[in-house]
């Protein structure tokens, strides 16, 4: 494979040329010689270089999206031909969405290392549309998603393990001094803290919100767990949030489970792939996985 279309992407991601050298192990001329003889046979700049910064252009948007996925291509056929004679190792490149990547998919990568230390896994966090795009550009080897996504034919899911939702608020909460079990019309009119648009958990709230006809009077959106977890500890509204997520500030107290009918609601972890060939990196992660 062409070296240039490493160092491009390399030099893309870093944003600068010293840094993309120091990763490649290469001098920085080195690396400006390749940048020049791809943009020369490209016949368009590629990257827009000043003193303060590296950025692309928008060619360069284009060429690094489908370099981004050659290299992806040639590395993952390297390990598949190596695997053939050789050990599980090599280069792992896993995504997950935010609540099984931030709670659950570290412990698994430390029985991975105890078991297979040759893998060098390298996890990317997002929520589940943006995974599922990553796996279908085929810049991850695999991905850990909750809730639906766009449906390609390309892609292999399978559910392997399911994930409680519970409501939670602050103990102060009015609705948390409540003695008997809720109902659910005394959730309507409230503020909600919520997901962005593309979160399986966003998705898994706005099913509730539509089964048990809930308006709420406002919603604050944040793009990850742990700011929702901290605003409605601080007493900003209520959530719903994954068993996974809150389980140790329900032990230490800062958050409630609230009693409702219906709840917890349950939804699936699944697991994405997009290729009938697998590393034995890959296939012993998956093992692991699917034992959870």
């Amino acid at each position: 494979m062409d070296q240039g279309l490493t160092v491009f992407v390399t030099v893309a991601e870093k944003k600068n040329f010293t840094r993309a050298a120091e990763e490649l192990h290469m001098t920085q001329p080195a690396v400006s010689q390749h940048i020049r003889a791809l943009e020369e046979t490209m016949g368009v700049r590629l990257l827009e270089r000043t003193n303060k910064y590296v950025r692309l252009t928008k060619a360069g948007e284009i060429v690094y999206h489908h370099a981004k996925e050659i290299v992806g291509l040639y590395d993952r056929m390297h390990h598949l031909v190596s695997d053939l004679s050789n050990v599980a190792g090599g280069r792992l490149a896993i995504g997950a969405s935010y609540t099984f990547g931030e709670y659950v998919l570290p412990h698994i990568l430390a029985r991975l290392l105890d078991r297979y230390p040759a893998i060098r896994p390298e996890v990317t966090i997002g929520n589940t549309a943006e995974i599922a795009e990553l796996i279908t550009n085929r810049q991850l080897d695999v991905g850990i998603v909750e809730g639906r996504f766009k449906e390609n034919a390309e892609l292999t899911e399978q559910a392997f393990a399911e994930d409680r939702m519970l409501l939670v608020s602050s103990p102060s909460h009015v609705l948390a001094r409540q003695t008997e079990p809720l109902r659910w019309e005394q959730l309507d009119g409230r503020t909600w803290i919520i997901r962005e648009a593309g979160s399986g958990t966003r998705e898994a709230a706005e099913t509730l919100f539509t089964r048990f006809a809930i308006q709420p009077s406002h919603t604050i959106r944040f793009s990850s767990t742990q700011p929702i977890k901290e605003a409605v500890a601080a007493g900003l509204g209520i959530s719903l949030l994954s068993d996974w997520a809150v389980r140790k500030e329900i032990r230490q107290g800062d958050l409630v489970s609230l009693d409702i009918e219906g709840l917890p609601y349950v939804r699936q972890f699944s697991v994405v792939t997009n290729s009938p060939y697998r590393t034995k990196a890959l296939q012993v992660f998956l093992d692991l996985l699917l034992a959870v």
